[in-house]
């Protein structure tokens, strides 16, 4: 499947945002945890929903969609520890299978996991957690045992603050003996909207002053039902989009504290946003001035919103910056915005100190990685044909097409519907004239 995009068209209009891709799956994971059926309200309709459906199903778990945006997700009849391995190469989160299969089996067998290729992800700290509860990591043939007779709560700090991994062994520790202190452990909504969660099923998680979560383990956890919390991701998308196309789009439902970074750099590039009990309106008041930004875990600058940011960035008077301080290497975009006519160079940061600087472990970095790039706007980008190679590079192009002269085609876009649900039709209700075709 492809994309073709028409570009040039101002976006106007209204958008409801859908349930935050970043939670929906990973509470599907963490309803495994209860014995029997638990309900999630306004899930995301993505690839990895699918794809986590499709482990839960081989794991022997029960899965059902009724009515709009929910879905049933019972753990009764739970079979298997070992994840498929071509399903975990489709995800990310197979380690977070880990929680619910040591308290039900006291093994858990997993494939290394998949999702973008944006630079190595860092599982030791995930596995080193686990460890610290008692859990017994071996790794064969592509693979990782796990295996505990029940864990032990402990202490535990995150050398490098970890979303997933903070996911992970907050999932293994509700059900452990004693208690669990997590250190530098991270702070981003969907961690919380997952603490809301497992609390609502019978938990005891508390947030501590700073980045520390505390968790009481309990003997069990009851099915119950919740409502995923909006995706922050596509409210950035779609402000991007109605500043990139000069339009006007209230993005309903997104919650600004969510959002405080991103709205930030928007009023130094002086943007035009309103917040209002109905959601957010983004909209083009000015040109746009260029600014710096620099990657951080929450409540920072998301390291998922720089790509998008780089399209507003092409569009804006002067010299912008943009450093990648999450990941080793997320610019796979760049070279088919310069294609479009961007002007970027990259550029290696020199930190003072780079082992604090950096949120990635300094020995997965390459020589070739290059963690800046300079943007010199504006410039008029033009239309042309590329492949997606991943996620957040694709809803980047997908944006600058919009803003673009020309037709647009885009293929390989599997990668954009992994996180975004209908982002064609969801855009041609705003005005986009965007098609997609075999």
């Amino acid at each position: 499947m492809k994309f073709k995009i028409q570009g040039g068209q101002p976006l106007y209009g209204a958008i409801r945002l859908g349930g935050a891709k970043n939670a929906s799956f990973k509470l599907m994971i963490a309803a495994l945890l209860a014995q029997g059926e638990s309900r999630l309200l306004n899930f995301s309709r993505i690839n990895d929903v699918e794809v986590t459906k499709k482990i839960i199903t081989s794991l022997g778990g029960g899965i059902r969609s009724a009515g709009e945006r929910t879905l049933f997700i019972n753990s009764s009849g739970l079979k298997s520890y070992t994840i498929p391995e071509k399903l975990a190469q489709q995800s990310r989160a197979s380690t977070m299978f880990v929680g619910p299969l040591l308290a039900r089996f006291k093994q858990a067998v997993l494939p290394l996991p998949g999702g973008d290729k944006i630079g190595k992800r860092p599982l030791d700290r995930h596995f080193d957690g686990l460890k610290a509860l008692g859990a017994k990591v071996e790794f064969f043939n592509g693979f990782f045992k796990v295996t505990c007779s029940r864990l032990q709560g402990t202490k535990f700090t995150f050398a490098k603050t970890s979303h997933t991994g903070t996911e992970t062994l907050i999932m293994a520790a509700v059900l452990a003996q004693g208690t669990t202190v997590i250190n530098n452990a991270a702070l981003e909504p969907e961690v919380d909207d997952l603490i809301n969660f497992l609390n609502q099923m019978g938990a005891k998680i508390k947030r501590q002053p700073g980045r520390i979560i505390e968790i009481t383990g309990v003997n069990k956890l009851k099915p119950t039902i919740y409502k995923i919390i909006p995706d922050r991701n596509e409210a950035v998308s779609y402000a991007i989009a109605a500043l990139v196309t000069q339009g006007d789009v209230v993005v309903e439902n997104a919650d600004p504290n969510c959002l405080a970074s991103f709205l930030d750099l928007l009023d130094k590039a002086g943007a035009g946003f309103e917040i209002g009990n109905y959601g957010i309106r983004f909209y083009y008041k000015q040109p746009l001035k260029a600014v710096a930004l620099v990657t951080q875990p929450h409540p920072g600058f998301m390291t998922d919103w720089q790509p998008l940011w780089a399209v507003v960035a092409s569009q804006s008077s002067g010299l912008s910056t943009i450093i990648e301080a999450v990941h080793t290497s997320r610019f796979q975009y760049v070279p088919d915005l310069v294609k479009m006519g961007a002007k970027i160079e990259f550029f290696q940061p020199t930190p003072n100190d780079p082992k604090t600087f950096y949120n990635f472990n300094l020995t997965d970095d390459r020589p070739e990685f290059q963690h800046g790039i300079k943007i010199i706007g504006p410039t008029k980008l033009t239309a042309i044909k590329a492949q997606v190679p991943d996620l957040r590079a694709g809803a980047t192009l997908v944006l600058a097409a919009l803003s673009a002269q020309g037709e647009t085609v885009l293929e390989n876009i599997s990668h954009i519907d992994r996180g975004y649900e209908d982002l064609d039709g969801r855009l041609r209700q705003l005005g986009a004239k965007i098609e997609r075709v075999e």
